[in-house]
């Protein structure tokens, strides 16, 4: 293998993050507990945009055990040089920032043949525009899905950009894409990845390490002022945008979680309470009922106005009449192989009588005559609903 090709291995080793050097935060620029609330914010919308991307290939997806660390830009440029698909979502509602999604491009080659219902898959082939634009819309789906999550989870709309899909080295990421410019560090959130029996492989967040610190301080309630006793600001930290947290006991994050959810238990008591306040606005206001006026009628039509007295009125319109001689249902992959000489077979048995139309209409049954040179049918039953009629 050449100087410049990485193992199927080191593929791995970049996606799942779980070298020793990963699972220690650089320069110390994100908390332990910034770190387990950014894996639970992707563990949950990653959850939603896997039932997204099941529906849509057909299959059983799973997409879990996120793993959060902070990478060197120009070190993972370094390391690793063989292009990816890099997926980039841009938030326009509720949030300001972006993050990239990476997959590996044999597993777009087989989500592309997945949407297009194949059921083998070339991964030879050269990666095309259709599987970058297949890959954005699949990521369009799973992220609007996400994206309801997270509007739950934060309390607030959010909304995506359509996402944007490029076959990129991160040489040439770190040049190209917003997320990776102006940047030495970034919040890599990796994600193991199964569809059905297909693919068993691994897909990566990236996200600016300012955006990431953003997510939790909103999530944490900091917006709000939410008060609790067990959080502190770090004394250590000198820099004013990075914000870091410390709590005294291990089940501090759920009880931040538990914060959000009773805020809002709160504004809902708050709503019925004013829907319950405007219920009596207006209600002494005076209604005036009146009895509608009608025109009057005669009871009974006279009978010298009755249009049904004789057939005469409508016995000269034509009527066609059709003789069906039987039918039967083809595919289209079948009538397009008909030629001249060719049988098609129909329901109707030898000796059975046909039926009768009058105007697309069944009446009656009958069977075939010969008057002259010309075909005829013998009526042989009527049918009980045109006797009604008659």
């Amino acid at each position: 293998m050449a100087n410049d090709m990485l193992s199927q291995e080191e593929i791995d080793a970049l996606l799942k993050g779980t070298t020793e050097d990963n699972l220690t935060d650089l320069n110390g620029e994100i908390s332990e507990v910034e770190r387990d609330a950014l894996g639970e914010i992707g563990n949950i919308s990653m959850g939603s945009a896997a039932t997204a991307l099941s529906t849509l290939l057909k299959q059983r997806v799973s997409i879990t055990i996120p793993q959060v660390s902070v990478e060197n830009i120009n070190i993972l440029a370094d390391e690793y040089t063989i292009p990816f698909v890099a997926i980039d979502v841009k938030y326009k509602t509720g949030l300001e920032g972006s993050n990239v999604l990476i997959l590996k491009t044999d597993d777009v080659k087989i989500i592309t043949d997945l949407m297009l219902g194949k059921e083998t898959f070339d991964l030879n082939r050269e990666l095309t525009e259709m599987d970058l634009s297949a890959v954005s819309e699949a990521m369009n789906q799973m992220m609007g899905t996400a994206c309801t999550s997270l509007s739950e989870m934060f309390s607030r709309k959010i909304d995506i950009e359509p996402p944007k899909s490029t076959e990129i080295t991160f040489e040439k990421a770190k040049d190209e894409l917003d997320v990776l410019k102006n940047a030495d560090s970034i919040v890599k959130i990796s994600f193991k990845m199964t569809v059905g029996d297909i693919i068993n492989s691994n897909i990566m967040q990236l996200i600016p390490v300012r955006f990431a610190k953003e997510l939790v301080s909103k999530l944490m309630g900091q917006d709000s002022q939410v008060e609790s006793e067990e959080e502190v600001v770090s004394a250590n930290s000198t820099d004013d945008s990075s914000l870091s947290y410390e709590y005294e006991k291990e089940d501090d994050l759920d009880k931040m979680f538990d914060s959000k959810v009773k805020k809002e238990e709160r504004k809902e008591e708050k709503k019925e309470k004013h829907l319950h306040e405007n219920k009596n606005i207006e209600t002494d206001k005076s209604v005036i009922v009146k009895k509608p006026k009608f025109e009057a009628f005669d009871v009974e039509p006279k009978k010298e106005n009755l249009h049904n007295e004789s057939i005469d009125l409508v016995g000269d319109i034509p009527v066609e009449i059709t003789a069906e001689l039987g039918r039967t249902a083809k595919k289209i992959k079948e009538i397009l192989e008909y030629g001249v000489g060719t049988i098609v077979e129909l329901d109707k048995l030898v000796g059975e009588p046909l039926d009768v139309y009058a105007n697309g209409k069944f009446i009656a049954k009958g069977e075939v005559v010969v008057i002259d040179d010309n075909f005829g049918i013998r009526i042989t039953d009527i049918s009980n609903s045109y006797k009604e009629d008659n």
